[in-house]
């Protein structure tokens, strides 16, 4: 795995020993940062369920202003640590070492992020989750304009955004999995 583009361009990373994680191959991730191109400049990233942190890297590496990396995992917060340091991409970065709700709630007083990716476990309805809180809570870092791309498994179902108050802006689909394009059209209530 490697940086693609930008200033680390070509930087090799490493990754999460072992089968818990799954990195977006160079491929896939090439053909998402296409799509993203001129949306990274000068932005605010979030990377939940982050793995190696290659694509919160590839951000920083492109322009993003700063990127905020979340991952449960001991092994994945070393292994996107060490990527950071590599790349020398850290002083942009804020690493969580926790699960993703836990993080969600330290985030509440944040700005708004423009992009949020995430890449959680397949089949176990974790990007569920995170997107009935971004609906249900008045959060300070979701907003109107935020872009939020959820890589899942190509038959991960996502018929119930609408009733969530997002919208679908674009799936791009490979063999195996999918990249779903979503904003918040409208809040929900708070529980």
């Amino acid at each position: 795995m490697r940086v693609i583009a930008g200033k680390a361009r070509r930087l090799l990373l490493k990754t999460v020993p072992g089968s818990d994680t799954r990195p977006t191959t160079d491929r896939i991730k090439e053909t998402l940062f296409n799509i993203l191109q001129n949306e990274l400049y000068d932005i605010r990233f979030l990377d939940l369920f982050s793995g190696s942190g290659g694509i919160g890297i590839e951000a920083l590496s492109r322009g993003a202003r700063t990127a905020f990396f979340v991952d449960s995992s001991k092994a994945a917060v070393s292994c996107i640590r060490e990527n950071l340091e590599t790349t020398r991409l850290a002083p942009q970065a804020r690493v969580f070492s926790c699960d993703v709700m836990t993080a969600l709630g330290r985030l509440e007083k944040e700005e708004p992020f423009q992009i949020i990716f995430m890449d959680p476990p397949y089949g176990k309805e974790l990007e569920r989750r995170v997107l009935e809180y971004f609906s249900v809570r008045h959060v300070s870092f979701v907003d109107q304009e935020t872009l939020i791309i959820v890589e899942a498994s190509i038959g991960t179902d996502f018929s119930y955004t609408e009733s969530l108050g997002y919208t679908v802006l674009r799936e791009k689909s490979y063999k195996t999995n999918k990249h779903v394009f979503l904003k918040l059209q409208r809040k929900g209530y708070v529980l």
